[in-house]
């Protein structure tokens, strides 16, 4: 059998904002759209085993931010902040006024950043698997957040990637899918994306205090094992924002993987509606 990569919709490269950026898109015709960010070191590969979930209830586009998976990066970008309007201008690129914004990893903090500054755009979050303070990340998300830029520009960053991925899966990945890693993070992409994670020490404080102007409802998904991002960063994020909830699955960092269709059926149950309880909970229609 050949070595190809597997469905997940129509993959094509879009410029925004002068950025070269790669997308996947599918699922149907009608309903609010799902725009569903890429976790890192991984790409929208990742999503292989989800979107067939999602697209059963809406249109969706899988993007790789700028800097990761197979995008263009740009160095004024990397971190949650600007990522979060990014999104947003993305979003005005591809026509969505309003979207589900789905971001596990790195895009939770980029998804819930553009909901503080573009809360309009948003009828629901899904984010989990982000550190939401410095002091609950955990393990080599630790060792990252604290490494100095450059740290890993001698090292071949594609290695470091497929390493992180061969250890934390729980399941086998594809060798296509891995390949994707590979060259997502080749030479000093994986250093350059390291940034990301390096502004958090900054700008972290600053989005817990943004966390409370989020109104659409959040539903914060992860894995009850993850030994990067413990589940004490999910109940942050539930302790500031009125219209959330933490849903945990059994799994580690790679949830999206791991349990890619329990992880996906339950997004999807949240976009045909569950969404909407919760914001009735709170005695909202």
């Amino acid at each position: 059998m050949a070595n190809v990569l597997p469905d997940i919709g129509e993959v094509s490269y879009l410029e925004i904002d002068g950025v070269n950026v790669r997308l996947a898109t599918g699922g149907r015709a009608d309903g609010i759209p799902v725009m569903i960010s890429s976790p890192w070191p991984e790409s929208i590969y990742a999503f292989r085993g989800i979107v067939e979930h999602i697209g059963k209830f809406a249109p969706y586009v899988a993007i790789d931010l700028p800097g990761f998976g197979m995008s263009q990066g740009r160095s004024d970008l990397m971190s949650p902040t600007r990522m979060g309007h990014f999104i947003a201008r993305a979003a005005w690129k591809l026509g969505i006024k309003r979207m589900h914004g789905i971001g596990p990893d790195v895009g939770a903090l980029a998804m819930l950043s553009s909901a503080s500054d573009h809360p309009d755009l948003f009828e629901s979050l899904v984010v989990g698997s982000g550190a939401t303070s410095v002091e609950l990340a955990a393990g080599g998300l630790t060792d990252l957040i604290s490494s100095q830029p450059g740290a890993f520009a001698e090292e071949e960053g594609g290695d470091l990637a497929v390493g992180f991925v061969t250890q934390s899966a729980a399941n086998p990945t594809p060798p296509a899918v891995m390949e994707d890693y590979w060259l997502s993070s080749s030479a000093t992409r994986f250093d350059q994306a390291a940034n990301f994670v390096r502004s958090y020490p900054e700008e972290l404080p600053t989005l817990k205090e943004r966390l409370r102007v989020i109104q659409s409802p959040v539903l914060v998904l992860a894995g009850r094992d993850d030994p990067l991002v413990p589940p004490a960063n999910g109940q942050l994020l539930v302790e500031h924002i009125k219209h959330s909830r933490q849903v945990l699955l059994e799994g580690g960092h790679l949830i999206w993987e791991d349990a890619a269709s329990v992880y996906g059926a339950a997004i999807a149950d949240w976009i045909n509606g569950g969404y909407s309880h919760l914001a009735n909970i709170y005695g909202e229609s």
